[in-house]
């Protein structure tokens, strides 16, 4: 990860860096935890929205820079301005922010370190896989300060078991990186040594693949999963079906039959 880093904003409270088709957004408040205020949420929001349109990235890594990787809202800001209007629109923009990691053709990966926590850890669930190193902790601590993590929940409890996700919700308690990953919040663990290694490893598995069929099935798995069987079943069938009328499912079905290995246009 050498590339030249570019910033957003006034403030450089995110930095993009791209390396062929990667694409990695940093979090660049590491002296506040990488904590995010309502501008840098914007902020966020643009910069995938822009990357979405961008057909030549294949994948986008999600990181903080510092001792964390996300410690959620800035508590500061939201006390400064404590009204019911102000506190809505913060985490309204919060949740279009989430939806557009989930809306995004490109598989979005976080790579954690440090600590998860309240909308840091809504962060990391929301990502499609998440890449997490030993050292790592999660929480949504919100009750602990009074303010139970709702929109945080709404993601976690997409990822973990309802008990799971509740005792996280109910207690705020942290867990580590190992007790993440059985509970389903991450999908891989690893040395801190080794996380970019590792992050490596997956993001090369996906930009391997066809970008037209891993775009077409992320828009269909979280269109189904949400659905009762048969309605999911019915959209995964079409899916299936628009899926074989791609040229590179061509290229990939005859290549396999052929026993060589395929050439993707996309």
């Amino acid at each position: 990860m050498n590339a030249p880093e570019k910033t957003l904003g006034a403030d450089p409270t995110i930095l993009r860096r791209k390396e062929g088709p990667i694409e990695t957004l940093v979090l660049n408040r590491a002296a506040q935890y990488n904590s995010i205020p309502g501008a840098m949420i914007e902020e966020i929001r643009i910069a995938l929205e822009e990357i979405a349109r961008d057909e030549g990235v294949r994948a986008v890594v999600i990181a903080g820079r510092g001792k964390a990787f996300c410690a959620g809202h800035d508590l500061k800001e939201m006390m400064a301005n404590r009204t019911h209007e102000f506190t809505r629109e913060l985490f309204d923009r919060c949740c279009r922010m989430m939806m557009t990691i989930q809306r995004m053709p490109q598989p979005v990966i976080a790579r954690v370190h440090g600590m998860a926590t309240a909308a840091g850890c809504q962060l990391v669930a929301m990502c499609d896989l998440a890449v997490a190193a030993e050292s790592a902790t999660f929480a949504t601590s919100g009750i602990t300060l009074g303010l139970f993590c709702t929109t945080p929940g709404v993601a976690v409890a997409r990822n973990l078991l309802r008990k799971n996700a509740l005792e996280m919700l109910l207690t705020g308690e942290f867990i580590d990186a190992r007790k993440a990953q059985a509970w389903g919040l991450v999908n891989r663990v690893v040395p801190d040594a080794e996380l970019d290694a590792e992050l490596k490893r997956v993001v090369d598995a996906i930009i391997s693949r066809p970008r037209d069929a891993i775009a077409l099935g992320k828009k269909v798995f979280y269109e189904q999963i949400e659905l009762p069987i048969g309605q999911a079943y019915d959209i995964a069938s079409e899916a299936m079906a628009c899926n074989m009328m791609l040229d590179d499912t061509a290229e990939g079905v005859g290549a396999f039959i052929a026993k060589r290995k395929p050439n993707w246009a996309s």
